[in-house]
């Protein structure tokens, strides 16, 4: 994010998001279309941890990719018969064009012909093949260290990630997800997770489990 938000925008309601999140697509449907996409990318959130987990543990509002925010053109051009809104601090911004883009990170793809919202895009920021945290511009690393994939292919951000930009908030799915991923990651990921906490989220109540479960 470069700029700052443009004026405009709409505000939807809680009810009408939901309702236009209905028909969300799955990991498999953005993988299916991003087959050969030259572009890192992957699948983030609440759908990462569960494909790390490999099943699906609760219901999903919605869908989160990440990509680099210089491969998103190329992403975008697998997509031609839909709209890309960009959102920021509750607003939307229709078919968003580079002001927008510049002062966002989050875009969802939405079908012109019902106005549902497929799945959001966050367009991280990097510096080549490198990926660069957007809590913490300190934290920096490598793509392929960054991504892993089910058997079946599809690209997922690395559970440790995943629970690191849950802690900000930590809504009770959140707490949930984190303590039923908790006991699935080795000594690897949970002192990673611990060592980035401490950094960009000190005395977060996470770190105590953590501690606990590396002894």
């Amino acid at each position: 994010m470069t700029g700052s938000l443009p004026p405009d925008g709409i505000v939807l309601d809680a009810d009408e998001l939901d309702a236009r999140w209905a028909d969300a697509w799955k990991p498999e449907q953005v993988a299916a279309r991003l087959v050969g996409a030259s572009s890192p990318w992957c699948i983030a959130a609440g759908w990462a941890l569960d494909l790390f987990r490999g099943r699906q543990s609760r219901h999903h509002g919605d869908l989160e990719i990440a990509v680099p925010a210089a491969g998103f053109s190329k992403i975008r051009g697998y997509f031609p018969e839909y709209v890309f809104d960009g959102v920021g601090s509750g607003r939307i911004w229709a078919g968003a064009g580079a002001e927008v883009l510049a002062a966002t990170h989050q875009t969802w793809l939405r079908d012109p012909a019902s106005g549902q919202f497929l799945f959001d895009v966050f367009r991280e920021p990097h510096e080549g093949r490198t990926w660069i945290c957007r809590r913490d511009d300190s934290i920096r690393l490598p793509y392929d260290e960054i991504i892993e994939r089910t058997a079946d292919g599809i690209p997922y951000l690395v559970p440790e990630l995943v629970l690191l930009f849950k802690a900000k908030a930590a809504r009770p799915k959140d707490q949930v997800d984190f303590e039923e991923v908790l006991p699935l990651l080795g000594r690897a990921r949970r002192d990673a997770l611990r060592g980035w906490l401490l950094r960009v989220h000190p005395g977060h109540p996470w770190l105590v489990n953590l501690a606990e479960s590396s002894r």
